[in-house]
């Protein structure tokens, strides 16, 4: 029962995107987004199906390459599409006023009209992208595969490698979901095994387990032991509890976020350890599989399933990676003199001692990181994921990283010109909930 109620998620991936991309990034969280992205997805999927694509143009059902690419035009990758199409329609257009004869289809009534036409616009773009874009998906999946652990390496190092852009989550449909033919996590939660796919089931997933249950707490420590004595408690109360995280439930972003920007020459050599172990894994056997991420909340159901392979070997694979990530990270920080979390420069001391997350103490936390971003004023909206607040503001120039890094939290992201994104960490909704009761 377990396994088809992991699997009944699995199995509707894509149509989770399209909702949870919709209702997440529209404005107040309306799920009129989410209609609007479903309707997005429903358009999208029916036009390009192989029964209608092969109806426009008929010369695409003798090419069996096209045809297999359509034929998978029901994926993760199409769903955020869809998903976005619904919320920034939705965000553009939910206050329009229409001419008064067209009145009942003013305000959030014309966000899925719109919607839909932008989905058919999207339709026609993607007849002639998607083959192309599909394609080169094959091609890359097909190189990596066919490299075995290496390959398999290779892709735990460009995944990891991806996290600040996002686009590992491209990379990801190819490898984890069914969109070219591979789908490593939807067979292994199907309950399939290696005799059912032409790889080994569970090579791209099982090397992440020892990096985030004990790779990343031996980086913690080794951040831990390296920052300056005045800083331990700010650095323990950042990087303790990100590697908490990780070991249970497989969130990295805390951590990583803490010290990317920060060290970007030891994140590429954070990827690469990820490589190593994935490479490492897949050669001893270990074969383990992840519904959300690789805690050890998903590798304790997923030891059950039919493709989970020596298990066991979790021990020495952790115990080795948690020494390997203590050991690099250690000698990278001290050799370098790199400035992660406790080691940054002596002006912000006092800043930084005036409150820790982990205090708990979520309505001075937000305070201060309102402070920061202006103050209420300057921000436009606040909405948070799992571990940041989200937040589109006035003037980038009001905001006052600093003031911001002094509530504790791991790091401040500018990815548009007027998006903030502050890394606060699990504890991100209480966060969340305290700073909307002061804008309002």
């Amino acid at each position: 029962m377990l396994v088809k109620a992991g699997g009944a998620l699995i199995d509707n991936m894509a149509i989770l995107f399209v909702i949870g991309v919709g209702v997440g990034m529209s404005e107040d969280h309306d799920g009129t987004g989410g209609l609007a992205a479903l309707a997005s997805w429903l358009m999208i999927t029916s036009l390009l199906s192989p029964a209608v694509v092969t109806t426009l143009m008929p010369s695409i059902a003798e090419n069996q390459q096209t045809t297999l690419a359509f034929s998978k035009i029901a994926n993760p990758f199409i769903g955020i599409l869809s998903g976005i199409i619904g919320s920034t329609c939705y965000n553009k257009f939910k206050s329009t006023q229409l001419p008064d004869w067209l009145s009942f289809f003013s305000g959030k009534r014309c966000v899925t009209i719109i919607a839909g036409v932008v989905a058919i616009i999207t339709s026609v773009i993607l007849l002639f992208v998607w083959p192309v874009l599909f394609g080169g998906l094959v091609s890359l999946g097909k190189g990596i595969a066919g490299m075995g652990a290496l390959g398999a390496g290779i892709y735990a190092f460009l995944n990891r490698l991806l996290i600040p852009t996002g686009l590992h989550h491209a990379l990801n449909n190819v490898f984890w979901f069914d969109t070219i033919g591979l789908g490593d996590l939807s067979h292994f939660w199907a309950g399939d095994t290696s005799a059912d796919v032409s790889w080994s089931l569970g090579m791209y997933m099982s090397g992440f387990f020892p990096c985030m249950m004990f790779g990343i707490p031996g980086a913690a420590l080794a951040m831990i032991q390296t920052a300056k004595s005045n800083r331990r408690k700010v650095a323990i109360g950042l990087v303790a509890s990100a590697a908490i995280s990780a070991f249970v439930c497989g969130v990295t972003e805390p951590f990583e976020f803490g010290f990317m920007f920060l060290a970007p020459g030891l994140y590429v050599i954070y990827a690469l350890l990820y490589g190593i172990f994935t490479f490492v894994t897949t050669l001893v056997g270990f074969r383990a599989g992840f519904s959300f991420s690789a805690g050890a909340t998903d590798l304790f159901f997923s030891a059950a399933l039919p493709a989970a392979q020596k298990t066991y070997l979790i021990i020495p694979l952790g115990i080795a990676a948690f020494i390997v990530f203590y050991v690099v990270f250690r000698f990278a920080i001290t050799k370098f003199d790199l400035k992660t979390p406790g080691r940054e420069d002596d002006d912000d001391m006092e800043a930084e001692k005036s409150v820790v997350l982990a205090n708990n103490n979520y309505t001075q936390v937000a305070s201060i990181i309102l402070e920061g971003l202006g103050g209420k004023e300057n921000v436009k909206s606040l909405e948070n994921c799992i571990t940041r607040l989200r937040l589109e503001i006035k003037d980038q120039s009001a905001v006052d990283e600093k003031k911001i890094k002094s509530a504790g939290i791991a790091g401040v992201i500018r990815p548009g010109k007027n998006s903030i994104q502050v890394i606060v960490g699990t504890k991100v909704q209480f966060v969340a909930d305290e700073m909307k009761k002061m804008l309002k």
